[in-house]
């Protein structure tokens, strides 16, 4: 057998740390959750209404993924970056069109998240019926902290919170999901055969809001953890 040869070095496999293990998660894929608080869905003007519509989802590259307490720049190309504090879900077995009673066995554990958006440019190209990706698809904007293993363990409460420089602009609870655990990793396997690896940004709860250079970020989800991020300067 010959081995693969490279024009240059592939990129490391991104992967997250895992409390209480000197092993590593690796990432395969970043799915995230849109408008999945009520409250979240109003203030950005796209109420829900789980009786007659399904939940909706993007994607990042996993090369956004960034560790808790980091310092990242400020984005290039927006006026408007904005901050969503949320519930991460990391698959631990394979699995294709999940029924709902059996979506515990494939969590593996929960994370803490933040999904960081140029706002200005992810309304724009929504008003205008285009892809998100240069308003969500952004360098760094995928944070993360450590993964807590809870095999089989289906979250169904917990209070959400997130603070800048100390003000508390989000609070709320995993409760209020919209479409909940069982019923995210339910729908997506239908369109996805969802693989070891795969973690899930379940959706953000209302208050979110803009951040500059500078900025400190706090993020904390009960029976989870906590997850810091700094503001750098503007990207050279």
């Amino acid at each position: 057998m010959t081995q693969d040869t490279y024009l240059w070095t592939p990129a490391p496999t991104p992967c997250v740390a895992v409390r209480g293990s000197a092993q590593r998660l690796p990432v395969r894929r970043l799915f995230f959750v849109g408008r999945n608080y009520h409250a979240h869905a109003a203030e950005m003007g796209k109420p829900v209404d789980k009786s007659v519509e399904r939940p909706f989802y993007f994607t990042k590259s996993p090369l956004t993924l960034t560790a808790s307490g980091s310092t990242t720049p400020y984005p290039s190309e927006t006026k408007n970056y904005q901050f969503e504090m949320e519930l991460v879900l990391a698959v631990g077995k394979a699995g294709f069109r999940i029924p709902a009673e059996q979506t515990h066995e494939h969590i593996y554990g929960y994370a803490c998240g933040l999904d960081m958006t140029r706002r200005d440019l992810q309304l724009a190209a929504r008003d205008k019926g285009r892809p998100w990706d240069l308003g969500k698809d952004v360098e760094h904007s995928s944070v993360c902290s450590e993964i807590v293993p809870m095999p089989g363990k289906v979250m169904e409460s917990g209070a959400i919170a997130l603070s800048v420089n100390g003000q508390v602009k989000q609070h709320s609870d995993v409760s209020k999901l919209i479409w909940n655990i069982r019923e995210i990793i339910a729908d997506l396997s239908l369109f996805y055969h969802l693989q070891p690896g795969d973690l899930i940004y379940t959706g953000t709860p209302e208050g979110v809001g803009p951040v500059v250079s500078g900025d400190q970020l706090h993020g904390h989800i009960d029976g989870v953890g906590e997850i810091l991020l700094t503001i750098g300067p503007a990207a050279a």
